[in-house]
């Protein structure tokens, strides 16, 4: 099945209220082209998980900015002042995660796993409304799995099977997101043809991939 796609056709398939994963780190890797497209769109009551907020004026900032978002699931806020002004006014819900059980929550949904337990968050307010198991004589929380409807990531090169190559840095959470959601647009700054990219540098294998749009470098 042809998996390129324009961007506005691939974000047809998001709409208000849905669940959507976007890769990046403070905006590093995160697909810019289709957050502008979700802009443009004008979808409304999201609920973002993302690793932070990055700025008002990058990625997932002009979403908050835009009032386009119900619910964030996120390690951070501290650069986007935006994102703390709507949680004090009590515009915008937000659920910090710490960083390492975000990126393990989101492993275990592509994993198939149930959850895991991390003594991280013990004896703070992260442990609670949580399932507390003891262990050897050691208290853990168990943290449930995080799946999204859409995830929106990107790559440096994709082929047009969807396999991905991601530069350095920008791949963070981009690869963990690609396994957790029932639709994954991946953004590409360059589409190759299929066998161009060396298969040892392929970083998400293309069978997790529905659609590849050309973004902007």
């Amino acid at each position: 099945m042809e998996k390129v796609r324009s961007i506005d056709e691939a974000v047809s398939c998001i709409k208000d209220g849905m669940t959507v994963m976007i890769g990046g780190f403070l905006g590093v890797g995160t697909p810019e082209s289709l957050v502008d497209a979700l802009i443009e769109k004008g979808v409304k009551d999201l609920t973002i998980i993302c690793n932070d907020t990055a700025f008002p004026e990058v990625g997932i900032g002009k979403l908050i900015v835009k009032k386009m978002v119900k619910k964030v699931i996120t390690s951070h806020i501290g650069t986007n002042p935006e994102t703390g002004r709507q949680y004090n006014e009590k515009e915008l819900e937000v659920e910090l995660v710490p960083q390492g059980t975000l990126a393990e929550r989101i492993r275990c949904m592509g994993a198939g796993l149930g959850g895991f337990l991390t003594p991280t968050g013990i004896g703070t307010i992260v442990e609670e409304g949580k399932e507390k198991i003891t262990v050897e004589g050691r208290k853990y929380i168990l943290e449930l799995p995080l799946k999204a409807d859409v995830a929106l990531i990107k790559g440096e090169k994709i082929d047009k099977k969807g396999n991905i190559y991601y530069d350095k840095a920008a791949r963070n959470f981009n690869p963990l997101m690609a396994m957790a959601a029932d639709v994954v647009i991946a953004e590409a700054e360059e589409i190759v043809e299929t066998g161009e990219i060396d298969p040892n540098d392929v970083m998400t294998p293309g069978i997790f991939i529905d659609m590849i749009v050309k973004g902007d470098k």
